[in-house]
């Protein structure tokens, strides 16, 4: 139970099909660090956002008359999403922290705490299906959350139920609207979980230590002006390059982690962030099926591109397609045939015409 309107009616469901229903509140983050979301003007009555979910949390327990359990992931947290984090941006890398939040703590201390509850099952409210054990997206496209399940193994995935898959969001909303519950029309957190309503900026540089250099131009060399910290940025990105004296679009094409520099090209040039190749690591599947043609996601709510999958000797997969942009190391590639899910893997290098990008130097 998150505290959404999301898992509030995953516990409906269950309920409605006779299961019996217990509550777990998980705590993977300390809200007090830093205190920055104090004077948030979004927040009422300065309660930190974990805090007014763990009450939304507990008013629809009460209300559907089941009841919450509390857990602290804290530690666990830190030591195996958090640290990853910072290290990949170290790395001039984008990551996703939700991805091994899934892997780490949601469905293995989560679900090692549920079966010391007495739990014969686990249930999320993820827009995701399961059927004869395979992962499959949701019934609503554009909530399917797959690509956040796709380092999930067989073994994590078995006596699993996601309630909601079979649901579209305004249809959930509906069902919690009848129930009466106070998260019907709760706004959807964004973001990665343990800023929320932070800004990223200012959370960030609690850990890292803003580095400022120059930006420049990739065709020309000149300097354009300069960046708050590479850690900021991601490939492709237009927004935040706070340049004057231009008013031409442009785009983040690279990063020099030696020398500190962002580089940018302007206008439509869009050449500079295409590919026709990567190197994916940290490899999982949740089927016995090695694919070696089907489609891949390189982004969440990105489209899917038809790929072929060269299965190298140490363990990591050379993905193959035609020309695709702004495939970025550090975010997740999820292999797909149709609705089904095999898993997937992280974006480790990219590469055009058999040679690395420098996307990161």
């Amino acid at each position: 139970m998150s505290g959404g309107v999301d898992s509030s009616v995953a516990a409906i469901l269950l309920k409605e099909q006779g299961y019996e229903v217990i509550g777990l509140f998980m705590r993977n983050w300390d809200s007090s660090l830093n205190g920055d979301f104090l004077g948030n003007p979004n927040l009422d009555n300065n309660i930190c956002p974990q805090e007014q979910d763990y009450n939304d949390a507990l008013e629809v327990c009460k209300k559907i008359d089941i009841p919450l359990h509390r857990i602290d992931f804290v530690k666990e947290y830190w030591d195996n999403v958090f640290e990853y984090f910072l290290d990949e941006l170290k790395k001039g890398r984008t990551p996703n922290p939700d991805i091994m939040c899934n892997k780490y703590i949601k469905f293995d201390y989560f679900i090692k705490e549920a079966k010391r509850l007495g739990a014969d099952y686990i249930a999320t409210g993820h827009y995701a299906r399961i059927k004869d054990g395979q992962l499959l997206r949701a019934i609503d496209t554009n909530k399917d959350q797959t690509y956040f399940l796709s380092q999930l193994s067989q073994e994590q995935l078995q006596n699993v139920l996601f309630p909601i898959g079979e649901l579209t969001k305004p249809e959930v909303r509906q069902i919690a609207e009848k129930y009466g519950l106070i998260t019907a029309k709760k706004k959807d957190s964004t973001g990665i979980c343990f800023i929320g309503e932070r800004n990223f900026r200012n959370f960030l540089k609690n850990y890292l230590p803003n580095q400022p250099g120059n930006i420049v131009n990739i065709e020309t060399n000149e300097v354009m002006g300069t960046h708050i910290g590479l850690m900021y940025y991601t490939i492709g990105q237009r927004r935040g390059l706070d340049i004057g004296g231009t008013d031409e679009r442009m785009f983040v094409v690279g990063k020099n982690m030696d020398e500190n520099i962002l580089y940018v090209a302007i206008g439509d040039k869009t050449d500079y962030l295409l590919s026709d190749s990567c190197i994916v690591d940290t490899i999982n599947f949740n089927t016995e099926e090695r694919p070696s043609h089907c489609t891949a996601k390189f982004r969440y709510r990105a489209e899917d591109y038809p790929v072929d999958l060269e299965y190298l000797e140490n363990g990591e997969i050379c993905v193959k397609y035609k020309d695709v942009k702004s495939v970025t190391p550090g975010q997740a590639c999820v292999f797909y045939d149709g609705e089904k899910c095999f898993g997937g893997g992280i974006i480790k290098t990219v590469c055009k015409d058999g040679k690395k990008i420098w996307y990161i130097l």
